[in-house]
């Protein structure tokens, strides 16, 4: 190897008394012993936990760009093998995405690499890595492992006694491969000239950084740009209809995966050339001629001299991944996809499916003719040979230009039958696990370029975070829904000389599960009903609620007076050790004789609405909040219940409202109590929490209670 500055930063680092060069022979003899085409030295420099790329060898640095200075602590192959002070290997594309999707976003390439720690028994001094092409069998054989390990552990000793020596390790020159002195002893250098100048078709040579060192007059007759102006240019440069990236993609992706690799482009106004790219360790050869039959399979729209508009634009991005951290359930993240970012990428359809328990589960989907060619796939199996599970299980995304191809990887009926025409199939990974599979679907044949692949990949994993966030709010959202509908009644007892109706609504922030609850026990001799509120709007505030209700009917149940159930609950709430708080009112009703005694602990005053429709506001004497004071006592209050008369009991979510005064709404509320008293009690009690239940954002939890007294024969 010969060293070639190529613009990067150069210097000696004195691994021995003369000053040559260390890092570099080691590196490109390291990749020799095993085959590699590519890799890197990283430095540890002092204490901080950074590495710091000190030279790479056979590719562009440009290619590791985003990795030139890492952090110990980074999700990289490089980082890993520091912390865990062990070889790490990574087998190919699907493991690249699988472990370490950021590195497989940027370079989403077939290529093998393995990282190894720089380090003697006592200190790590760095790090290296070295790639192999994707044709590199899934595993590193013994002989690879030990070659690396050894040539390692030898550079880490030198860097141990140049340490020892105070000689500092600096950077040095890019390694790449330059071609041979001469050409082959049987062919000499102007014959070969010659030769290439003959051929009917075009040939340039491009070194390892893309720069065009030979070009034949068929390459710049097809290409429409001499031969001068060609050599030492990048041919994407160069050529004005070759400026878009997807072209310059085809060339990093044949230097990193060594494959062969071609595409078609227009050269305007309507000649289309086909390239093909021949890789190898110093450069690439590529051939160009004239495409026989070409569909419009190049980039579209606009002349190719005009740098082509990006699929999504950074303001896009940045507001997409704005408006997915705003979303809070499954179906907030399927709004957004379909509404936002589905229009921006093109797409026509989409399908957002879930994994778990081993199947996919269709989250949501949109602008499918016929639902039911989704819903098809809802329970499959992750086993099942489709684009989908596929897509999920291997963690690597699918995109297929046309039917032809689906069908020709998958057999019809595996495939999505749904009458579009391409399709991109995203995994989507939150945090290394599979959460599901986004599947966009475009309506005419469409060639996905790298950038476009990049791009989707890159939204895949905002729309993954965002998903795994809604799926967990949900799961939460259902658990804390069906312990409120557990804890509060699922219907009221009808009682003898007593109506009633109650509602309930939670708070709309959080996980809308509060410590509001109310009751009807119907013991004897006389039943009773209660309401409270628990402070909090979690799952503790709901769990002691259903204690406190409990205790309220155990204590009903055996007889207890008004005072005394509201001192027993008192004692409890003390003895739970809770640092809660809790209101309540509660009553003995004795309809036969229509009466109500009511005891209160700190719960905002009843409202009671006489036969003529006058209302009263039932200011009681009462004692503290539940579970401040264990010696408090909590005096009765005895009313009078005609029939006719209906009694609302609420919590302070009815009354309570940013800017209004409480006094104010409890008078609001009399109000309409009083005008609509007369009305069946269901419909009273809608009447009563109307506003509140149509209201976008409620900040606490509302329970109303209604008893409506009639006329009962007192028995004797």
């Amino acid at each position: 190897m010969v060293a070639v500055s190529d613009g990067q930063r150069s210097g000696r680092a004195p691994g021995d008394p003369a000053g040559r060069p260390m890092l570099s022979p080691a590196l490109t003899a390291m990749m020799d012993a095993v085959g590699a085409h590519s890799g890197a030295v990283y430095l540890l420099p002092g204490d901080e936990p950074v590495l710091e790329m000190a030279v790479m060898a056979g590719l562009p640095r440009s290619f590791a760009a985003p990795w030139e200075r890492v952090g110990v602590g980074a999700p990289i192959p490089i980082a890993r093998a520091v912390r865990e002070r062990r070889l790490v290997w990574v087998g190919g594309e699907e493991e690249m995405a699988r472990s370490y999707p950021r590195i497989a976003m940027v370079l989403p390439y077939p290529f093998a690499l393995a990282a190894l720690p720089l380090a003697t028994a006592s200190k790590v001094y760095g790090a290296v890595f070295v790639t192999w092409p994707g044709s590199h069998p899934p595993e590193l054989s013994d002989r690879e492992r030990h070659e690396l390990q050894t040539a390692c552990e030898r550079l880490a000793l030198r860097l141990e006694r140049a340490a020892e020596e105070n000689r500092p390790v600096r950077g040095e020159a890019d390694q790449l491969v330059a071609g041979p002195a001469g050409t082959a002893d049987t062919l000499g250098t102007v014959e070969a000239a010659r030769l290439v100048a003959r051929l009917p078709y075009g040939l340039c040579s491009l070194d390892l950084t893309g720069r065009v060192g030979f070009a034949n007059p068929a390459a710049a007759d097809l290409l429409g740009v001499p031969v001068g102006e060609l050599l030492g240019t990048h041919l994407w440069a160069s050529v004005p209809w070759l400026a878009d990236p997807m072209y310059e993609e085809h060339y990093r992706a044949a230097l990193i995966s060594r494959h062969v690799t071609s595409f078609v482009a227009l050269r305007p106004p309507s000649q289309w050339l086909s390239f093909r790219l021949y890789p190898s360790a110093t450069g690439i050869s590529v051939r160009v001629v004239r495409a026989r039959a070409v569909s419009v399979t190049g980039p579209a729209g606009g002349e190719r001299g005009d740098a082509p508009p990006r699929l999504v634009s950074m303001s896009q991005a940045l507001s997409l991944a704005g408006a997915l951290t705003e979303t809070v359930s499954v179906q907030d993240v399927v709004r957004l996809v379909a509404e936002e970012i589905a229009p921006a990428v093109g797409s026509g359809a989409l399908a957002l499916l879930g994994a778990r328990a081993g199947r996919l589960h269709v989250l949501g989907h949109h602008g499918y003719p016929d639902p039911h060619l989704v819903e098809r796939f809802d329970g499959m199996p992750l086993a099942s040979p489709t684009p989908g599970t596929q897509a999920v299980t291997r963690g690597v995304p699918a995109f297929f230009d046309s039917r032809r191809q689906l069908e020709h990887l998958y057999p019809a009926r595996h495939a999505t039958p749904d009458g579009f025409a391409a399709w991109a199939y995203l995994p989507l990974i939150a945090s290394g696990r599979p959460v599901g599979v986004c599947v966009l679907a475009y309506a005419e044949p469409r060639s996905f370029s790298t950038h476009e692949r990049a791009v989707l990949t890159s939204l895949a994993g905002l729309i993954a975070q965002a998903l795994d966030r809604a799926l967990l709010y949900d799961a939460k959202h259902q658990l804390a829904h069906g312990l409120q509908a557990a804890l509060l009644p699922h219907s009221l007892p009808s009682l003898p000389g007593i109506e009633a109706s109650a509602r309930y609504l939670p708070a709309t922030r959080g996980m809308e599960i509060g410590g509001d609850f109310y009751d009807l026990v119907p013991s004897r001799p006389l039943p009773a009903a209660v309401i409270g509120d628990v402070q909090g709007h979690n799952v503790t505030a709901a769990g002691l609620m259903g204690q406190l209700r409990t205790a309220v009917r155990a204590y009903t149940t055996v007889g207890q007076e008004p005072a005394e159930v509201m001192r027993s609950t008192n004692r409890l709430m003390i003895d739970l050790g809770t640092e809660l708080f809790a209101s309540c009112l509660y009553l003995r009703l004795d309809p036969a004789r229509g009466r109500a005694v009511m005891a209160r602990a700190g719960h905002p005053p009843p409202l009671l609405r006489r036969p003529d429709g006058r209302v009263r506001v039932l200011d009681l004497a009462g004692g503290p909040l539940l579970g401040i004071d264990a010696e408090a006592t909590y005096p009765t209050t005895e009313i009078r219940l005609a029939p006719g008369s209906v009694l609302a009991l609420y919590t302070d979510g009815l009354i309570e409202s940013p800017g209004v005064d409480i006094e104010d709404a409890v008078a609001d509320l009399g109000r309409r109590l009083g005008e609509a008293g007369e009305l069946p009690l269901e419909a009273l009690a809608d009447e009563l929490v109307g506003h509140y239940a149509a209201a976008e954002e409620r900040i606490d939890d509302v329970a109303l209670l209604l008893l409506r007294a009639s006329s009962v024969r007192e028995p004797g």
